[in-house]
This record gives C-alpha cells, structure tokens and sequence, in this order.
C-alpha cells in the first residue's frame, strides 16, 4: 500500500516506514503530523475520489530538522567594480510516515 501526498508544495509517493524530506514545519521533533492524501493505491484498488480521501489519513513523525544544500548568489557587473556575493541554505524538516489509514 502506497499514497500520494502533498507534502511543502510537492507531491510524494509514501508507504509507511519511508523517512523524506518535506518544507519546514513548526512541530517539535517526536510529535506526529498529518499529511494530505491525494491518490491511494492498495494493491489493485486506486482510490482517488475526494470523498473518500477524506477518510483517509497518513500519519507521520518528525525526526529532526534539517536544512538544504548551501546555494551560492553571486551578482556581478562588469568594469564597475560591483560584486556582490550571498548565501542561502532552505530550511527542511525530515519526516518518518508512521501509518496509512483508508
């Protein structure tokens, strides 16, 4: 059994045990959260009905916080001498999919 969640923006396919990576959210780490179904596949059963998604629900835990890759932001315009240059790490949050429930 696999689901499709909205997860910071994104869609991602979750089973449970599956450990991803998802936007910030302001939850202490060890506390659950819930993520928004968008498509269930159990076997050969595909649900994707809206009224029946929202039985659904897919639980997860937060493990920790973590944070992106370091991105470099280097302006530069040439004979003006302007050089500018900034760094920028995305903040994340890793998450363990606890358990799916139809």
């Amino acid at each position: 059994m696999y689901a499709i969640v909205r997860a910071g923006g994104r869609q991602e396919k979750v089973s449970v045990g599956d450990v991803l990576i998802i936007d910030k959210v302001s939850v202490e780490a060890g506390q659950s959260i819930d993520l928004k179904p968008l498509l269930l596949v159990d076997g050969e059963t595909v649900t994707s009905d809206a009224a029946k998604l929202a039985k659904v629900t897919v639980k997860a835990e937060v493990v920790k916080a973590a944070k992106g890759p370091k991105i470099t932001i280097i302006k530069y315009k040439n004979k003006t001498g302007y050089r500018k240059r900034q760094g920028h790490r995305q903040p994340l949050t890793q998450v363990k999919v606890t358990e799916i429930n139809s």
